[in-house]
C-alpha cells in the first residue's frame, strides 16, 4: 500500500510465509567500529528518507544489496534464527548470512517450501550451514515447541531475525483466539524473543560476542490505529481495519525493541535490538490485490526494491560492524530513520509489553 505525501513515500514492506495475505546494537557506543555517535543519530534522525537518495552516513542506500552490506564480513562461528525463511527477503537473508558463514536456522511454517530454500541455497554454496525447522509464529504452542527444540539441540544463538509476518488480512483469531496480524507479527515474536533471550545472553557471555535481535517492521506503522495499539479491542471485528491491525502490528514490532533494548541494558548484557523497514519489494506482496497488482508489476521495477535490496537493512543490521553497541533504534535503506511519537512512546512500549505477557498467561 502507498501513501503519498509531497515530500516522502511511506510504504508498508513484504514478509515471509503465513496462511494469508503473505508477502512475503542496548550497549554505549564506544566501540572503534562504531559508525553513529550520540551526535549523529540526531541528525541522521532529522534526515527524510527520499524514494531516490543518496547515500546516508553508513555509506548504503536505498539500492543497496544485502551482499553488498555484508561485503568481507566473516560470520563464521555465529548462529542465527530467521523466521518466516522459505520466501522473500526471508530467504535472501537466510542465504547471504549464510554466504557470510553464519549457521542459519530457517524458522517455517511451510517445510516442504523451507527445505527447497534450503537445498538451492546449499546448491549455491556448498559450504554454507543451514537447517530448517518448523515454526508457525501464529501458535503459541507452536513457538514454545520450537524454543524447547532448539535449546535442547545445544546450539548458541548470536542472531535472531524477526521477520516473518502477514499482511492486511480480513478479520480473524488465530488458534489462540487473538486477531491473527497482532498475534503473528508481534505476539508470536514476542514470546518466541522471551523465551529465547536466555540462550542469547548465555551465547553473548561465553563467546564475548554481542548478540543482535531485529524485529523486521514497516513504515506501515504509520498507519496504526489513531491510539497506536487497541488495548481493549485487540479482538473487536466491529471496529477492525486490516490495515490499520497490520500498522498496528508493526508499531508492537518497533516498541518491542525499544522496551527489549531497556531491559537488556539493565541486566548488563551485550544484546542489542532494533527495528526497520525493509521497503516494498517486487514479490508476491500484492498478488491479492487485483488491478493493483498489475500496476505494481508494470512499475515495480522501476520504483520498488527487489529481494537483494530488501533484505538489506535486515542483514545490515545482523552482521555490519557499524552498528555495534547501536539499539532501541529504527532504521531504513540501511540508514538510520525517524518514527512517529508513538514508535518513541517508552511509557507504550512498557504498556504493550505488559499487555502482551498477560496474553501468554
Amino acid at each position: 500500500m502507498f501513501a503519498f505525501n509531497t515530500s516522502r513515500i511511506y510504504i508498508c514492506h513484504q514478509l515471509g510465509e503465513s496462511k494469508a495475505n503473505t508477502f512475503c546494537c542496548n550497549s554505549q557506543l564506544t566501540s572503534p567500529y562504531n559508525l553513529y555517535t550520540k551526535e549523529q543519530i540526531t541528525k541522521e534522525k532529522e534526515t527524510k528518507m527520499w524514494l531516490f537518495k543518496r547515500k546516508g552516513a553508513s555509506g548504503f542506500s536505498s539500492s543497496s544489496t544485502a551482499e553488498e552490506v555484508t561485503q568481507g564480513i566473516d560470520g563464521s562461528g555465529l548462529t542465527a534464527i530467521v523466521t518466516g525463511a522459505s520466501s522473500g527477503i526471508g530467504s535472501e537473508t537466510s542465504r547471504v548470512l549464510a554466504l557470510r558463514g553464519v549457521h542459519v536456522i530457517m524458522a517455517v511454517r511451510n517445510m516442504t517450501a523451507g527445505k527447497d530454500v534450503r537445498e538451492a541455497i546449499v546448491k549455491e554454496i556448498p559450504a554454507a550451514k543451514v537447517d530448517t525447522m518448523e515454526l508457525d509464529l501464529s501458535s503459541l504452542a507452536s513457538v514454545k515447541k520450537f524454543a524447547s527444540d532448539y535449546k535442547s539441540s545445544g546450539r548458541q544463538l548470536n542472531l535472531l531475525i524477526n521477520n516473518a509476518g502477514i499482511m492486511a488480512t480480513p478479520f480473524m483469531l488465530s488458534k489462540d483466539n487473538i486477531e491473527l496480524q497482532f498475534a503473528t507479527n508481534h505476539l508470536g515474536h514476542f514470546l518466541l524473543t522471551n523465551l529465547l533471550l536466555e540462550k542469547m545472553k548465555e551465547t553473548a557471555r561465553k563467546t564475548k560476542i554481542g548478540g543482535r535481535i531485529v524485529n523486521v517492521s514497516s513504515e506501515a506503522h504509520r498507519f496504526a490505529y489513531s491510539e497506536g495499539i487497541r488495548f481493549d479491542k485487540i479482538n473487536d471485528p466491529k471496529s477492525y481495519s486490516s490495515w490499520g491491525a497490520y500498522g498496528q502490528s508493526k508499531l508492537a514490532n518497533i516498541l518491542h525493541a525499544n522496551e527489549l533494548t531497556r531491559r537488556v541494558k539493565e541486566d548488563g548484557v551485550d544484546i542489542t535490538a532494533n527495528s526497520l523497514h525493509p521497503g516494498t519489494i517486487t514479490t508476491n506482496l500484492f498478488r491479492h490485490m487485483g488491478v493493483f497488482n498489475g500496476l505494481v508489476g508494470s512499475l515495480g521495477k522501476l520504483l520498488l526494491k527487489n529481494v537483494q535490496q530488501g533484505a538489506s537493512t535486515t542483514c545490515y543490521l545482523a552482521l555490519n560492524p557499524q552498528v555495534k553497541g547501536v539499539s532501541g533504534e529504527y532504521f531504513s535503506d540501511n540508514n538510520l530513520a525517524t518514527t512517529t511519537a508513538m514508535g518513541k512512546d517508552m511509557d507504550l512500549a512498557k504498556r504493550l509489553w505488559d499487555f502482551s505477557m498477560d496474553l501468554l498467561e
